[in-house]
């Protein structure tokens, strides 16, 4: 009695061949991959736009490269039909390295070649619907002010980096000195108190002092005063008896 796998990898197996008597594993399918951006300004001589693709199941024969462009509004218009674009000097190169890669070179690069770039992949010798397919585009955008060099960049990178943690050190810093601030608060105005309770009590007892000193004075003053006249009384009287 057959095992249950083995009786899974005949029904396989004959869903394959099955497959294969149609036609259906032969179906040639291409995929294509490219960058979604490239940015360059005008001191850019040439720049160039690559196109990676896979073919499965498809003809041994090399496929035809199909370039197109598509500015704003305008409808998408072919580049370099019938091998036009192998000569370097002209506008557009057009280059194919095997196994799955092509290139298109802009020479004298400028702000009218804004737009976005298709390729395209089509075997010929074969009738599947995908062995014939079409990129997603590459938007090439053309400034006129100069932009900044990868070195450029990793250093400005860089330096907002330093920039930020920065800021974060003096963020904590300040943070911490502000919790410190409001933990001395009530130490120091309870500190300033005592010496103004003091400098109260000093200033009471002055003005006491002073007042008894006043008082004193005053009596003292005044005793004199009577002595005087007491003394001058006598010896008027004195006198009259003589």
């Amino acid at each position: 009695m057959a095992t249950p796998n083995r009786i899974i990898t005949l029904i396989t197996l004959e869903f394959n061949l099955i497959l294969l008597y149609i036609g259906f594993t032969q179906t040639c399918i291409v995929q294509i991959a490219q960058p979604s951006l490239l940015e360059a300004d005008n001191t850019y001589k040439i720049i160039t736009i690559p196109c990676d693709f896979s073919a499965t199941n498809c003809p041994i024969s090399q496929p035809e490269v199909l370039w197109f462009r598509q500015k704003a509004e305008d409808q998408p218009e072919r580049l370099c039909p019938k091998d036009q674009c192998l000569d370097e000097v002209g506008k557009f190169t057009t280059k194919s390295q095997i196994p799955h890669q092509a290139f298109l070179t802009l020479n004298e690069v400028d702000v009218s070649d804004s737009a976005i770039y298709f390729c395209g992949i089509a075997f010929s010798d074969s009738t599947e619907p995908k062995s014939k397919q079409t990129g997603p585009g590459t938007t090439l955008v053309v400034r006129n002010e100069k932009l900044l060099s990868h070195k450029g960049e990793n250093i400005l990178i860089a330096f907002l980096s330093l920039l930020s943690f920065y800021i974060a050190i003096l963020s904590v810093i300040f943070i911490i000195i502000s919790k410190q601030l409001k933990l001395e608060t009530p130490n120091k105005t309870g500190t300033d108190k005592a010496p103004q309770k003091k400098r109260s009590a000093r200033r009471i007892f002055q003005e006491i002092a002073q007042e008894l000193y006043h008082r004193r004075y005053v009596e003292t003053k005044q005793q004199e005063r009577d002595d005087y006249i007491y003394e001058n009384r006598r010896a008027h009287s004195n006198f009259e008896r003589s």
